[in-house]
């Protein structure tokens, strides 16, 4: 029974590997002119070789050559993904953008409220809060200003974190586990001190 068999390619053989292996650097300065960073550079030439590896029966003639075919694919493919990447940036960055009005319009509405509450807190939270949290003022630097040690400045802005929780709770109550998206609640007429 004399029939012919297909052949599959099989892997790469000693030989094949030998000589990659010996035009790494060059290798590695092709892919790095191409993509423009040695690191990502390194990285794809190291992806090429482990799928060469499965790959090496293709080659018929250079190995070199082959392998530079290899890698011109690989680094074809890793410019794709990063166009992609970049404009699926872009297009998130464009639709927050648009909502950009809707953003501060929640922002605003929902500041207001908290900076209502924040103000029925004993004066020293009230200002930790104000100094900290909106002007963004180091902990240190706020403790320094105060006279107080950089650590109790550290429980001062705890206790008013937990005290100005605790308002918005008491004030605007489920509209609170909400995010005050859809803020409906009277602030003004719920203040009561913490």
């Amino acid at each position: 029974m004399d029939h012919e068999t297909e052949h599959e390619p099989t892997g790469m053989t000693a030989e094949t590997l030998g000589v990659l292996v010996e035009n790494h650097r060059e290798f590695l300065r092709y892919v790095e002119r191409r993509v423009g960073d040695r690191a990502t550079a390194e990285e794809i030439l190291q992806d090429a070789f482990v799928r060469g590896l499965d790959r090496g029966g293709e080659v018929r003639d250079s190995a070199v050559g082959w392998f530079y075919r290899v890698l011109r694919n690989a680094v074809i493919d890793h410019q794709r993904r990063r166009a992609t990447a970049h404009r699926r940036l872009e297009e998130f960055a464009a639709e927050f953008e648009g909502n950009a009005d809707q953003h501060e319009e929640i922002s605003r509405v929902a500041c207001a409220c908290v900076a209502r509450l924040a103000s029925t807190l004993k004066p020293e939270y009230a200002d930790a809060l104000r100094r900290i949290e909106l002007e963004n003022v180091a902990v240190k630097d706020y403790a320094e200003a105060s006279g107080i040690s950089a650590s109790n400045a550290g429980v001062r802005i705890f206790r008013a974190r937990e005290a100005l929780r605790k308002q918005v709770a008491r004030s605007c109550g489920t509209c609170a586990d909400h995010g005050c998206l859809d803020c409906s609640c009277d602030a003004a007429s719920h203040h009561r001190p913490a």
